[in-house]
């Protein structure tokens, strides 16, 4: 049988997917859930706690007190600033083991893994758990990229990689070969809104997804679904690229429909090293 699992829960569709295949496995589970992150509604029906994010000492209890062994995060979380953390003494002392230096997500992300590793927990991949959900090569539709978002992919392929080794982001939006905005703090919603207004004449430009090198695969994967094609298309994109093996598309045939019907691409992006 396999172990308890405890789903440490941001927002979006993630989370709740997760949650529907532990029931379908009839995998024993339990939730930790975020004040202002976590849609209630994800929780509403399932063994959770509510526990706020400076609260790790709460949270590490909360878990062992379910007999949680294994341990997953899943779903996106907007980082809070130290004063909207109010850090206990359990999450103080594992900032002081960070030291001084400045920590993009990944960096971050990949201490967060080894000090729950730490605590006795064995970490998994969501990539591992719904690898349904790994994005295939090819597209997701009925369109392809034309020549100039071919174009467009290889440049924002160049750009997200030189973001990922610096640590920054997972996405850029580039049109015509002209880069309109990158990913950053902000997240992927916040960078096609901007794109948006940024845009010009002409064919629409591409979004791309890549995971960053030497990325921490047991979080924060690049991901797409429904919102993001509606992203896209609001921007006035022609389409979506993600890096297959390595990105999730929730809900594909979902992700496919929506593209269809907005008139874009979405395909998967095999990369040559």
């Amino acid at each position: 049988m396999a172990a308890k699992l405890g789903i440490i829960a941001g927002a979006g569709d993630l989370p709740v997917r997760l949650i529907e295949v532990c029931r379908e496995e009839g995998r024993e589970f339990f939730v930790i859930a975020f004040p202002g992150q976590t849609d209630p509604a994800t929780v509403a029906d399932v063994d959770h706690a509510w526990v706020r994010l400076g609260a790790a000492g709460t949270a590490l209890a909360k878990l062992r007190a379910a007999a949680v062994e294994e341990l997953v995060m899943v779903g996106a979380i907007s980082r809070p600033s130290l004063k909207e953390l109010r850090p206990d003494l359990k999450t103080m002392r594992f900032m002081a083991k960070l030291g001084g230096g400045a920590l993009g997500d990944d960096g971050l992300l990949g201490n967060v893994v080894k000090a729950l590793e730490d605590e006795g927990f064995r970490i998994r991949g969501i990539d591992e758990l719904l690898h349904q959900l790994l994005a295939v090569p090819g597209p997701y539709g009925r369109l392809r990229p034309d020549a100039q978002a071919e174009s467009d992919i290889r440049r924002a392929i160049v750009v997200v990689r030189a973001l990922g080794a610096v640590d920054v982001g997972q996405a850029a939006v580039v049109q015509q070969g002209i880069v309109l905005g990158v990913e950053a703090a902000e997240g992927t919603d916040a960078l096609l809104t901007r794109a948006g207004t940024l845009r010009r004449d002409g064919p629409g430009g591409v979004l791309v997804k890549l995971k960053k090198p030497g990325q921490e695969r047991r979080a924060d994967l690049p991901t797409i679904g429904r919102s993001t094609v509606a992203g896209a298309a609001a921007a006035g994109l022609a389409g979506i690229a993600v890096e297959a093996g390595a990105a999730l598309v929730v809900d594909a045939p979902a992700v496919t429909k929506a593209a269809d019907e907005a008139g874009l691409f979405v395909t998967g992006i095999t990369l040559s090293d």
